[in-house]
């Protein structure tokens, strides 16, 4: 009988974990999908990702900036809002127009996207694995990197990683 009872045991502990999906920063939930925990934490991993990577390909870091984090934060929310993944803004804008909007006075290298479920470090990986995006992350005159997300009650996050000097 104890036998019985510790394989129900087991089995009920292991369809529990199978439920449940772990954050970056180690923080379990059980809903399946990955929701952003620490939000004040993820720019900075993102950051000391894609450095980590300009590192080991011979280039110089990237510092976060501000004004390029909220052109980022713009675009993600308003993909959300458009449903949709692509460089221009339902007003029409362009990756240079919400960078000026934002104050930010350097010149805009590139802005790579995305929306996915997956967690930022995913999101890196599919970036590097293609041609343009891996250019406009490695980007030897980018000395700037401004990086948002905007995640919906569903899950969903929409990406956006703009590179400037």
């Amino acid at each position: 009988m104890t036998r019985v009872f510790l394989s129900l045991a087991a089995m009920a502990f292991l369809a529990l974990a199978a439920c449940t999906t772990t954050g970056n920063d180690g923080t379990s939930f059980g809903s399946g999908v990955y929701k952003i925990r620490n939000p004040d934490k993820v720019q900075f991993r993102m950051l000391d990702s894609v450095n980590a990577l300009r590192q080991a390909g011979g280039k110089a870091p990237l510092q976060l900036n501000a004004e390029l984090n909220a052109a980022a934060a713009t675009h993600s929310k308003d993909m959300a809002l458009q449903n949709r993944p692509w460089h221009f803004g339902s007003d029409g804008s362009s990756p240079l127009d919400r960078v000026t909007r934002a104050g930010y006075s350097g010149t805009v290298l590139g802005e790579t996207i995305s929306e996915s479920y997956e967690n930022e470090v995913q999101t890196l990986t599919a970036w590097m694995e293609d041609s343009s995006t891996r250019a406009v992350l490695m980007d030897a005159k980018a000395v700037n990197m401004g990086f948002s997300w905007f995640q919906e009650e569903n899950g969903k996050i929409w990406w956006t990683l703009i590179t400037a000097n």
